[in-house]
């Protein structure tokens, strides 16, 4: 069975590095990858033992000489920054990671940066390190949002970008017309299907996914709650609850999105795509000891299924439908609940607070109502 036509050397060299990931079912990553499980173990046999060689096509040359003079060690710096905004400790990381035998300091290096004109002196003091917090294991939190949207000559850009929290991995880089629900689902359905589902999924309070005031709970959230995955939301005007996103933004503005023009959407997505690889597989982090995303990262053992599971519930919930204003009737009352539960059903259980009962949608707790003081 072929390799799907994205980009082979994209889906090899994801498919290795998930696959080499300790306890990886090899069988479930051929199926996501759409390929035979022959082809699969062939190219990890291949991998074990060439490295990088084995992702090319066998006829493609060598990237690197074997022996390299310092001059050329300082053009191929010049060339590397020129092609990615990094700073001295990632441009060494990185020159390791490509097989090169003698590499400068990283302070060498920003000094070669510096006599070329490409970095200024003092750039480096305007960084600051942050306490940073993390997930223990990948796919314990997966941050969304949409970056700032531009403009294309056909139109505007919304890009939306999707973290993942333990590992930095970029699950996916869209370019999108809108940010609609729909939208976002059409690609959240393409990395689970992928990447498997993430336990929980971390946004902000705007639309498409946080427009309900009272409830934050919209048609994509209630979709994302029957996937089993819980979404959570930030705090109003408090981006750096999304840090990591928000610092994926800077880099994306940064190395890809400044003094860059866009045909179309279509211009886009080429662009990202290839930036995205980088990212995941080649730009050391900080944060990481400047080590890639892509090795701390795999895949979700938890498929995505195809079909929505069906909605269950104990046999001791008092169990209503939720009408198209987004209420319930029960015990007499007209109670508000969320409209975009309309037509779903939900379970209320008592507390031990007479008249107090908990509100639940699948495994979520949406609500506490209190019928003390409600009116019929």
């Amino acid at each position: 069975m072929p390799w799907k036509e994205v980009s082979v050397m994209s889906s090899r060299r994801e498919f290795v590095q998930l696959a080499a990931q300790p306890q990886a079912n090899i069988a479930q990553l051929c199926r996501r990858f759409g390929i035979s499980r022959n082809t699969g173990h062939k190219l990890l046999k291949r991998y074990r033992v060439e490295g990088q060689a084995a992702l090319a096509d066998r006829s493609r040359r060598p990237h690197h000489s074997p022996a390299r003079t310092a001059a050329a060690i300082e053009k191929r710096v010049v060339e590397l920054r020129q092609q990615v905004h990094w700073g001295g400790r990632k441009l060494r990381r990185r020159l390791r990671d490509m097989g090169f035998s003698e590499v400068p300091a990283a302070s060498t290096i920003s000094d070669i940066l510096r006599r070329h004109g490409l970095i200024e002196r003092g750039e480096a003091d305007q960084h600051r390190a942050w306490q940073r917090f993390e997930y223990a294991e990948p796919n314990q939190l997966w941050q969304m949002d949409f970056k700032g949207h531009f403009a294309t000559q056909h139109g505007r850009c919304h890009p939306l970008t999707i973290l993942d929290d333990h590992s930095r991995f970029c699950v996916s880089l869209s370019a999108c017309a809108n940010e609609r629900a729909s939208t976002v689902q059409h690609s959240l359905t393409q990395s689970f299907r992928r990447y498997g589902l993430p336990e929980r999924m971390l946004m902000d309070n705007g639309a498409p996914w946080g427009s309900d005031v009272r409830y934050t709970m919209t048609v994509l959230t209630v979709w994302l709650i029957r996937l089993g995955i819980r979404p959570c939301h930030g705090r109003p005007y408090h981006p750096q609850t999304q840090g990591k996103d928000e610092r994926f933004h800077r880099s994306l503005q940064a190395e890809l999105l400044r003094h860059r023009h866009f045909k179309d959407l279509v211009h886009c997505q080429r662009e990202f795509d290839p930036w995205r690889e980088i990212y995941n597989f080649e730009r050391p982090h900080e944060a990481l000891q400047l080590e890639v995303p892509a090795k701390r990262y795999r895949a979700s053992p938890r498929d995505f299924p195809e079909r929505l599971p069906p909605i269950e519930y104990a046999a001791h919930d008092e169990v209503r439908l939720v009408r198209a204003r987004g209420d319930i009737f029960f015990k007499g009352f007209r109670l508000p609940i969320c409209r975009a539960l309309c037509d779903l059903p939900v379970a209320l259980r008592p507390t031990s607070i007479d008249g107090q009962w908990q509100v639940y949608f699948c495994h979520h707790h949406i609500t506490t109502l209190d019928l003390r003081g409600a009116v019929k």
